[in-house]
């Protein structure tokens, strides 16, 4: 469906990386994990991308905005989009897509993401947090650096309201000119099947999600093959120009 929707205002998120709020239209309603279409009215400049970008929804279906995040690239959408001032208007058709939750709560769910790829895990987490679903949820998270690593503190923060959520947050960035980086604790390295054995050895016919970048979903998707994953049992959500 297509809407009018009013921008609200940016935050920064992690390094080079900001969410966009947007006013939620009264009759709008989605599932957790859906996608929309989001497209300047009238941009100060284009370019050949042009004027019309796809997004994860950020927010659960609870929350009284629409929110998305991005990588801030070099791009005339996303300049115009951090130049807009409250108020300004985009058309936003959606909610599309069918990355979301499945109903079985005996079957784990497995969610594998790098970067911004967290955007639909994020709804997906906080609105079964919310519904106290007894889904069995692991996020394996992929980043750089913790400053790197969009949604960090919420994402802890809801691993401690939700007994059944798991963060697995990895950082392949250790060192800083040979010197290892201070504070991080947790996993480090790529997000590998060595990894993922070491916290999921004794499910029973999880599910796998994988999103972001098409390279790294490519990848994920590869290594869940080679270790015998059919790919009935997996979802992916592929980003373009994040």
């Amino acid at each position: 469906m297509i809407h009018v929707i009013k921008y609200l205002k940016y935050e920064n998120i992690a390094n080079d990386t900001a969410a966009f709020y947007f006013e939620k239209p009264n009759d709008f309603k989605f599932k957790a994990g859906q996608f929309g279409d989001f497209t300047i009215i009238n941009p100060a400049e284009t370019d050949a991308e042009g004027n019309t970008r796809t997004f994860s929804l950020l927010s659960s279906p609870s929350e009284n905005n629409i929110v998305i995040a991005t990588r801030l690239r070099d791009t005339a959408f996303k300049r115009n989009l951090k130049n807009f001032t409250p108020g300004a208007e985009l058309i936003f058709d959606a909610p599309m897509g069918v990355f979301t939750l499945h109903g079985d709560i005996n079957r784990p769910a497995i969610f594998l993401a790098g970067g911004i790829g967290v955007t639909p895990f994020r709804s997906i987490i906080a609105d079964a947090t919310e519904k106290k679903l007894a889904h069995k949820i692991f996020l394996f998270f992929s980043n750089k650096t913790p400053a790197d690593t969009p949604y960090l503190a919420e994402l802890e923060s809801l691993q401690k309201n939700n007994p059944n959520f798991k963060l697995i947050a990895t950082m392949t960035q250790t060192e800083t000119g040979g010197k290892p980086r201070p504070k991080w604790k947790g996993e480090t390295g790529r997000l590998d099947s060595e990894l993922l054995d070491k916290y999921l050895m004794d499910l029973t016919e999880p599910i796998y999600y994988l999103a972001g970048p098409k390279g790294l979903v490519r990848a994920l998707q590869k290594i869940l093959n080679d270790r015998g994953v059919k790919n009935d049992d997996i979802k992916i959500e592929e980003f373009t120009g994040y």
